[in-house]
């Protein structure tokens, strides 16, 4: 099925950022509030242009949606604020209807390359111990950092999670696309 010209920026604006983002976390671990910011701007601007106040409004909510929810994962130390950021990015650029696709898939994707991750370094056993940990320690004190088992800690696995939220953003949109609910 065919999507809108304006789908299509916005499909490969989440793309481009997304997979960018990934990069720049793969080589240094962080990723850059000059690339988030002026996606999050484009994403706003874009649907504000092409869509009018809906599309502006549409888009602010999903970005925020998308911000919110990663923030609790960086409040608990597990993620960086530049994750957070992407995701804002990409919730801005992919518009609500996208949102629970995109974070939905990306979660999985993280799932996955987590996985991977303990697999190869051979510390599978001690990441299932450390997740029992981090669930004990989050039902007991909320949002709060782990004191061991947060990004602080050198010693802890870390994956770049730019790449599981670049999964995510590329397999919603292939899903949205094949759909044809991409919009």
């Amino acid at each position: 099925m065919a999507i809108s010209h304006a789908a299509q920026i916005y499909a490969a604006a989440a793309v481009l950022t997304s997979s960018t983002g990934a990069i720049f976390d793969i080589r240094s671990r962080r990723i850059p509030n000059a690339l988030t910011g002026s996606a999050i701007v484009a994403g706003l601007a874009g649907h504000a242009l092409l869509d009018g106040l809906s599309g502006l409004t549409t888009s602010f909510e999903a970005g925020l949606l998308c911000g919110l929810v990663f923030f609790l994962f960086f409040l608990a130390g597990g993620m960086g604020a530049g994750d957070v950021k992407l995701m804002t990015a990409l919730g801005c650029m992919m518009g609500i209807s996208n949102v629970a696709s995109l974070m939905l898939l990306t979660a999985l994707s993280g799932g996955v390359l987590a996985v991977g991750l303990a697999l190869a370094r051979g510390r599978m056993k001690e990441t299932l111990s450390n997740m029992g940990s981090l669930l004990v320690h989050h039902c007991a004190h909320g949002v709060a950092p782990h004191p061991d088992l947060n990004l602080d800690n050198p010693q802890t696995l870390r994956l770049p999670y730019g790449v599981a939220i670049a999964s995510g953003s590329i397999l919603t949109v292939l899903i949205a696309v094949e759909q044809g609910g991409y919009r």
